[in-house]
């Protein structure tokens, strides 16, 4: 399965939220797509159906294909603690991910690009692998000759780095601080994690 590339509000109208931030055009059709709409008699989804249905959400949220998806969660139930909270913590710390959280990537999409295109340097050195893993203490920044890249300085005006706990931003020198991987009640995502354990128990 390649990425998807396709329309975004068409995949936010079939959850039912805008999993990929704000969006005019599904506040205007917040239902779900098709001839018939809001209107369509829809037949009771199955407990397999709505387990499948928020791991497919949580994939096309975190932009992650299901190979990926399916190592993670491996590599989470290994884990100790709460495998799905894991799961979540795990999505937090890709590098993708932080930058979109630090503020410097307007979407997820446009940060998974900025880390292929070697923009983005940890620790002082180019990491251009969007799910590397970022651990605490780690310092994420804008390459010194991408500083000034128009959708780095637009995304940075929006001051979205200030709204997470467990990142810290230096507007002057462009880098954030990864502090601490989130506790679940710091993660703002709709996310059911338990229906996705429970979907790769089975």
């Amino acid at each position: 399965m390649a990425r998807y590339r396709g329309p975004q509000t068409k995949i936010a109208r079939k959850f039912g939220e805008p999993i990929f931030g704000p969006d005019k055009a599904f506040e205007h059709k917040n239902y779900p797509p098709g001839m018939h709409g809001n209107n369509r008699r829809r037949r009771k989804v199955s407990e397999y159906g709505t387990q499948l249905k928020e791991k497919q959400k949580v994939k096309y949220t975190y932009g992650v294909l299901e190979k990926q998806f399916r190592n993670l969660f491996k590599k989470a139930a290994s884990h100790k603690g709460v495998t799905g909270t894991v799961l979540l913590q795990l999505l937090e710390s890709r590098l993708d991910n932080v930058v979109f959280r630090l503020g410097i990537a307007p979407t997820r999409a446009a940060a998974r690009q900025l880390v292929g295109h070697k923009h983005i340097v940890v620790n002082n050195k180019v990491v251009n692998i969007p799910s590397y893993s970022v651990r605490p203490g780690d310092v994420i920044g804008v390459r010194e000759k991408s500083k000034s890249l128009e959708v780095v300085t637009d995304s940075l005006s929006s001051q979205r780095h200030n709204k997470y706990p467990w990142i810290e931003w230096d507007g002057e020198a462009k880098t954030g601080k990864f502090l601490n991987v989130p506790e679940r009640e710091e993660i703002p995502e709709n996310i059911k994690e338990q229906l996705i354990v429970e979907l790769y128990s089975k």
